[in-house]
């Protein structure tokens, strides 16, 4: 395990500006109907981009401590907090896409006497790419291994979202030694053939909800999955057209109105939209992001998590069915639905978020109950 510091190079972030001064911007038509990210607000970030001061930035990153390690023959980056306290709860957060390690931060700032870990995935931000096919079981483990051969923890909590909500139910799953508590947001889904073969009115009710919008709305994924690397070398050439990739889905995807696109600053600062893009901008990962897609394979049944569980349904699966997370979470200490916080919960309500987490200990076992 080794210290890690972010330090972009002048001559990146020189060529960075350089293209965003140069940039051509989709220009405006009456005729032309909505078909993304709103043209006035990606200006809006693109003049703020060019005048962004990531140095100050890049010191914010740097004062969470930071470190790389080989895990399986991949190098992966991780932030490690440790409470003052040496007996205080162990949580992983992990992130999902198109989100980094940075978007989790405040989530975890929250959490002063847990000790946190906060990981890159391989092929995101300062981790390596995984030399080979990346489902989410080969996820599981290497997060696994991350927290107990590299960091030693033998006890611990885990909270995951969009692509990673199936990498916490699976360590859930599979490691109920070491998995003291599991956190949701992203409650499971089951397999196709598992949805098919369900008999609850409101579970069908809920899954035909999302089919209707899975057209339009997951033309990324079907992208990702299927073409990956004729994207990627747009967006890893335009630094415009990364942007806008990414932000359309802070934007679509928050407990925002998606007709308001500024209206996503409210949960997610400009700032932080920005330190995304530049991350992904300065490391080159757009590409070996869209990993999990391109190589998820068939979907694979996970066995029911016997862990404490505590479930706090973020807003875009609003009507996620309570009867599917007692099927799935055998030990189920609270069901509940969040009043805010979309996709991205973890960086929208860090502290509602936090006093989640709080219970997940005390039900865990982890701390006494005051």
């Amino acid at each position: 395990m080794r210290p890690f510091e972010i330090s972009v190079s002048d001559a990146v972030l020189a060529d960075l500006n350089a293209r965003l001064r140069g940039a051509r911007m989709l220009p405006d038509s009456p005729r032309r109907p909505p078909g993304g990210l709103s043209s006035a607000y990606l200006a809006e970030l693109v003049d703020t981009w060019r005048a962004f001061d990531w140095r100050r930035r890049e010191s914010d990153l740097n004062r969470h401590p930071q470190f790389t390690a080989d895990v399986h023959g991949t190098r992966l980056h991780f932030v490690h907090r440790r409470s003052q306290d040496p007996n205080a709860p162990v949580l992983l957060i992990m992130h999902g896409w198109p989100h980094t390690f940075a978007l989790q931060l405040d989530f975890a700032d929250r959490l002063q006497d847990f000790h946190v870990v906060v990981p890159s995935f391989p092929g995101f931000a300062f981790s390596d790419p995984y030399d080979g096919t990346m489902t989410e079981n080969v996820m599981a483990d290497l997060m696994h291994a991350l927290m107990t051969d590299v960091l030693g923890y033998q006890r611990y909590l885990v909270y995951g979202e969009d692509i990673s909500a199936n990498v916490s139910d699976l360590i859930a799953s599979e490691h109920p030694e070491h998995v003291a508590g599991i956190l949701v947001t992203h409650a499971h889904f089951g397999t196709d053939a598992e949805r098919e073969a369900l008999d609850d009115a409101e579970a069908r009710a809920f899954f035909d909800r999302l089919a209707a919008t899975g057209g339009p709305d997951g033309a990324y994924g079907h992208v990702q999955a299927t073409r990956p690397d004729t994207l990627a070398v747009a967006l890893n050439d335009s630094p415009v057209g990364l942007l806008a990739w990414l932000a359309e889905k802070l934007v679509e995807w928050s407990d925002t109105p998606a007709d308001e696109p500024a209206a996503v600053e409210r949960r997610v600062s400009r700032e932080r939209i920005l330190t995304e893009a530049t991350i992904y901008w300065a490391t080159q990962t757009i590409a070996s992001s869209f990993r999990p897609y391109f190589d998820r394979g068939a979907d694979a049944s996970i066995a029911p998590v016997d862990v404490p569980a505590v479930v706090a349904i973020q807003r875009h699966e609003h009507d996620y069915p309570e009867v599917l997370a007692r099927r799935f979470y055998r030990d189920l200490r609270s069901f509940e639905r969040l009043d805010e916080g979309g996709h991205f919960a973890a960086a929208e309500v860090p502290e509602a978020l936090a006093a989640r987490a709080r219970v997940l200990a005390r039900q865990a076992g982890l701390v006494k109950s005051s």
